[in-house]
């Protein structure tokens, strides 16, 4: 009954001033709270306008993925559309799999661009650092020894490679690659000689720090780099000081001697030449006379897989020998080398005739 009175002071309140009417019937006695459900239903919808959402699970999961589609659009720029898919494109909305499969591919062109640019980052390039420098007195003369070290930039070398040289050395590098590059010299500085104050701390520094810029600025000619006269400045002491030691029999000195050789080489990327396989002979032989066994066998498969390509060369065969020599003592494979072997036995010589690994070192000359 409270209801029924509410309603009609409402009606009256509203402005027309007619008394309402009765409704008709027992539908409406029955259910006496109709009007009121409507006023709250009316008010309810009011209040929540445009926030209801009448759509089933498989709709809002729908709208749930485009949401989160639109939103690696703005991250990401997607690929290119081609064939189908441009056409896709142009005739409605991508569907929400092939999307997906847009960003797949899209993450497997970003990691193939990262990996790609991670091999293909700038060269490495060489450092020459003074890193000590000390004078040096003998009966008859006097003079600064510079130990410059041959650094790969970004790396950390444990054993690095190192050479000790006068200034000296350094002019009759530097006049005898004038006589040879004139052009390529002509803008290359080189300190001058002093006449006075030459061992002070001041002179010293000041020639440390041209030296190393006097080597840089030869590495980066590629003709000087790769010339005979740059390349034997550096290991050209030392092969022959490996040399003399191995010939007398001090091994473990010749050894060190022979390593830095190697390393020298290696920095400067000459690991192809002839003076680089003697330096593995070197190597090969006193590691052997060290009972070094499974070094020298790694030295000796270094150095034949430098001369896979080659049909003929004076160290191939007494490396094969010492290579099958060294892999029987360690328990390796050797049959590739004594197929090998067998080869060369029947195009040339006897192996007899040939000299071993040592005797080849011993007499090779180094000029």
């Amino acid at each position: 009954m409270a209801a029924r009175i509410l309603h009609r002071l409402r009606l009256v309140l509203g402005g027309d001033g007619r008394e309402p009417r009765e409704p008709r019937g027992r539908e409406a006695e029955d259910c006496p709270e109709s009007s009121e459900l409507e006023d709250d239903t009316e008010g309810l919808s009011t209040r929540l306008s445009g926030t209801l959402s009448f759509s089933g699970p498989e709709e809002e999961q729908e709208e749930e993925e485009e949401e989160e589609e639109g939103a690696g659009e703005e991250l990401a720029e997607p690929p290119q559309p081609s064939g189908a898919s441009a056409g896709a494109e142009d005739g409605g909305r991508v569907g929400p799999a092939a999307e997906r499969a847009g960003g797949r591919l899209l993450t497997r062109q970003l990691q193939e661009l990262w990996r790609r640019s991670w091999g293909s980052l700038a060269p490495q390039r060489l450092l020459f650092e003074v890193t000590s420098a000390s004078v040096v007195s003998e009966r008859s003369s006097k003079y600064v020894l510079y130990t410059i070290y041959l650094i790969r930039s970004g790396q950390f070398d444990k054993a690095p490679a190192a050479i000790a040289r006068r200034y000296s050395d350094f002019e009759r590098l530097n006049r005898r690659l004038r006589g040879r590059f004139g052009c390529d010299m002509a803008g290359v500085a080189f300190p001058r000689k002093r006449l006075r104050r030459n061992f002070t701390a001041e002179t010293i520094a000041k020639r440390s720090r041209a030296f190393e810029q006097f080597l840089s600025h030869l590495h980066s000619i590629a003709e000087i780099r790769r010339s005979p006269e740059f390349l034997e400045f550096f290991f050209l002491q030392d092969l022959r000081a490996a040399q003399r030691l191995t010939c007398t029999g001090m091994y473990r000195e010749a050894l060190s001697t022979w390593a830095n050789a190697y390393r020298l080489q290696d920095r400067l990327g000459v690991c192809g030449s002839g003076r680089f396989l003697l330096t593995l002979a070197g190597l090969a032989v006193c590691h052997q006379e060290l009972d070094q066994l499974s070094e020298a066998h790694g030295c000796c498969e270094q150095a034949l897989q430098l001369l896979e390509a080659q049909g003929s060369h004076p160290l191939l065969g007494p490396f094969l020998q010492a290579h099958v020599h060294l892999a029987w003592k360690v328990g390796k494979d050797k049959r590739r080398s004594e197929a090998r072997l067998q080869d060369l036995r029947e195009a040339g010589p006897p192996l007899q005739q040939q000299p071993t690994l040592k005797e080849c070192l011993i007499k090779e000359p180094l000029d």
